[in-house]
C-alpha cells in the first residue's frame, strides 16, 4: 500500500509493480489521481487502501500525519513505513518515524527509503547499485522492509533500531559533508600560492621596472598556482600514513588511538587526493590554452621582428628544446599516474580491487 499521490508516491508505485508487487494506492482524491499511476496499480481512498494492504508506505508529509488519525483502527498492525524527509537538519525534537509511531502505537514502524529519490526509483538498478537505509525497533518488520527492497533492486542497509531515524533522516540534507575540510585546504592553499605568484610575476615587474603585466593574472599566475596546490595536496594525502607509521612505532602498538587531528587527516585522504587531482586537471588544460592567448601571438610577432631586424636566420637552441620536450612528456606521465589513483579512490572501482592490487597501484 502506498498513501499519497505526489511524485515520490507515483515513482515508488511504479518501481513496486515493476518489482511484481501488487499495489494498491491511497489518496483523497482517488478519481482524480488516478491517471498519474501505472494501471496495474489501484487508486482508492485511504481507508480502502490500507484494509487491503499489509505493508504501507507513508508518503506524505509529516504535517498531514495527524490526517491519518481516523484510520488508526484499520492501521493497527500493519507496518508503516516511512519515507519523509525534512527541510532542515534536526528541525524537529523527534525524528518524523518516531513522531508517527508516537501517533500509531499499535502499528510497526520502519523508516526506509528516505534516501533514495524519485529518479531512483523509477530507474532502479539500472542507475547503479543503490542502498536503502532501514531502522526499526521491530526485527521482523526489518526484514520485511528490506525483503522488499532487495526485490525492488536495492541494498537494504540495517542501521539499527529508531533511535537511528533522525540519522537517517539528516542524511539527504547534508551537502558534501567529508569535503568541507579538504576544500577549504585547497581554496587556503590556492591563495597562498596565488597571492606569492602574483607578487613575484606581476607586482614586482612592475615596481622594479615599470613593466604592466596585469594581463598574466588570469591564465598565466592562476596556471602557476595549480601545480603548487596541486603537489602540497598530495603529499598531503601520503604523510599523515607516514606519521600514523611513526607514531605506532613510538608507543609499540597499532592499537593506540591516533590524536583527533591525525585522525580526521587520515579520514580525509581520498578527498584531498581527489582535489589534487582536480588541480593538476586544471593545470593541464590552462597549459594547453596558453598558446591561444592574444598577447602569446604579440609576443611571437614581436620575436619574429626582432629576429628579421637582427637578420637572425634562426633562433634554435638544442638544450631549450630538449628542456621543453621532456617537460611535457614528463607531465603527461605525472598526469596519467595521477588520473590512476584518483579513478582508483572512487569506490565503485576501490570495491573491485583486493588490498593487494589496491596497495600495488598506490
Amino acid at each position: 500500500g502506498v498513501l499519497g499521490s505526489g511524485d515520490f508516491a507515483r515513482s515508488l508505485a511504479i518501481r513496486l509493480v515493476c518489482s511484481g508487487f501488487k499495489v494498491v494506492v491511497g489518496s483523497r482524491n482517488p478519481k482524480r489521481k488516478a491517471s498519474l499511476f501505472p494501471a496495474a496499480a489501484e487508486v482508492t481512498f485511504q481507508a480502502e487502501a490500507v484494509k487491503k494492504a499489509d505493508v504501507v508506505f507513508v508518503a506524505i508529509f509529516r504535517e498531514h500525519y495527524s490526517t491519518l488519525c481516523d484510520l488508526a483502527d484499520v492501521l493497527a498492525g500493519k507496518i508503516l513505513v516511512d519515507v519523509s524527509n525534512n527541510t532542515e537538519i534536526n528541525h524537529h525534537k523527534e525524528s518524523n518515524a518516531e513522531y508517527l509511531a508516537s501517533l500509531f502505537p499499535a502499528c510497526t514502524v520502519v523508516k526506509g527509503f528516505n534516501v533514495v529519490s524519485a529518479w531512483t526509483l523509477q530507474s532502479g538498478a539500472r542507475d547503479g547499485n543503490k542502498q536503502v537505509l532501514i531502522c526499526s525497533n521491530n526485527q521482523e518488520a526489518k526484514r520485511t522492509v528490506a525483503e522488499i527492497a532487495q526485490v525492488m533492486g536495492f541494498t537494504p542497509v540495517d542501521m539499527g533500531c529508531m533511535s537511528s531515524a533522525c540519522e537517517i533522516e539528516n542524511i539527504p540534507l547534508r551537502l558534501l559533508p567529508a569535503w568541507k575540510i579538504p576544500t577549504f585546504l585547497a581554496l587556503g592553499l590556492f591563495l597562498c600560492f596565488f597571492t606569492y605568484n602574483l607578487i613575484r610575476q606581476v607586482i614586482h615587474p612592475y615596481i622594479r621596472e615599470k613593466k604592466n603585466k596585469l594581463y598574466k593574472i588570469p591564465i598565466e599566475v592562476v596556471n602557476t598556482t595549480l601545480p603548487c596546490v596541486s603537489y602540497v595536496m598530495l603529499s598531503l594525502v601520503y604523510l599523515p600514513g607516514v606519521l600514523a607509521a611513526c607514531s605506532q612505532l613510538y608507543y609499540g602498538t597499532k592499537y593506540r588511538r591516533f590524536p583527533d587531528w591525525l585522525d580526521q587527516w587520515l579520514q580525509h585522504r581520498k578527498q584531498i587526493g581527489l582535489l589534487s587531482f582536480f588541480c593538476a586537471a586544471l593545470h593541464a588544460v590552462y597549459s594547453l590554452c596558453l598558446p591561444m592567448r592574444r598577447s602569446h601571438r604579440y609576443l611571437l610577432i614581436e620575436t619574429a621582428i626582432k629576429q628579421a631586424v637582427e637578420k637572425k636566420m634562426t633562433i634554435w637552441v638544442e638544450e631549450e628544446v630538449w628542456r621543453m620536450e621532456i617537460y611535457i612528456s614528463v607531465g603527461i606521465i605525472a598526469l596519467g599516474l595521477l588520473s590512476l589513483l584518483a579513478i582508483t579512490s572512487l569506490p565503485s572501482i576501490a570495491n573491485s580491487l583486493n588490498w593487494r592490487e589496491f596497495s600495488f597501484i598506490q
